[in-house]
């Protein structure tokens, strides 16, 4: 049984484990690319005590799939998979994985990097961290939008920094 691509869960997840079950089975993998999110404990110069992550649930994982078929079509890639946390984070906590296969390094690695900008600024998921200042959500970065261009798609979500 293949386990899904996308799985948005309250839930922590093993790296090793879930690179285990992506290349299982499959001898042409020659590369396996992941990226980890963890909570910082600081953001923007502010202390962060706990983050909290909601989501659109269906929205989310269906955004997420189109972004690997994306990437499937971009890339010689063999596999990817996707996990993100929602609920309640501290900082060092896990909050989401991507993960890819393929053949060669350059592919995965490529592939990786683009499912990690895609998520950024396309999926539908809000942040709000907890800092001695009080709640505060966590706008779009203009850095994020900026790496998503280079893949040719703009998305326009961060908010104008002030002069």
């Amino acid at each position: 049984m293949n386990a899904p691509r996308v799985v948005v869960q309250t839930a922590d997840f093993d790296l090793g484990a879930e690179l285990a079950a992506l290349r299982a089975g499959d001898a042409g993998v020659g590369a396996v690319a992941s990226f980890i999110g963890t909570v910082r404990d600081r953001n923007d110069g502010l202390g962060v005590s706990s983050m909290e992550l909601e989501h659109y649930p269906g929205m989310a994982e269906r955004a997420i799939e189109a972004m690997i078929d994306e990437a499937q079509r971009r890339f010689d890639i063999r596999g990817a998979r996707v996990i993100h946390r929602v609920g309640l984070l501290q900082p060092q906590d896990q909050i989401m994985m991507v993960a890819v296969t393929s053949a060669h390094r350059g592919q995965a690695f490529q592939a990786c990097e683009f499912l990690m900008d895609y998520l950024k600024t396309q999926a539908p998921f809000w942040k709000k961290e907890q800092t001695p200042d009080g709640a505060r959500w966590v706008d779009a970065r203009s850095s994020d939008d900026a790496a998503i261009a280079r893949w040719g798609i703009v998305a326009g979500n961060a908010v104008p920094e002030a002069p």
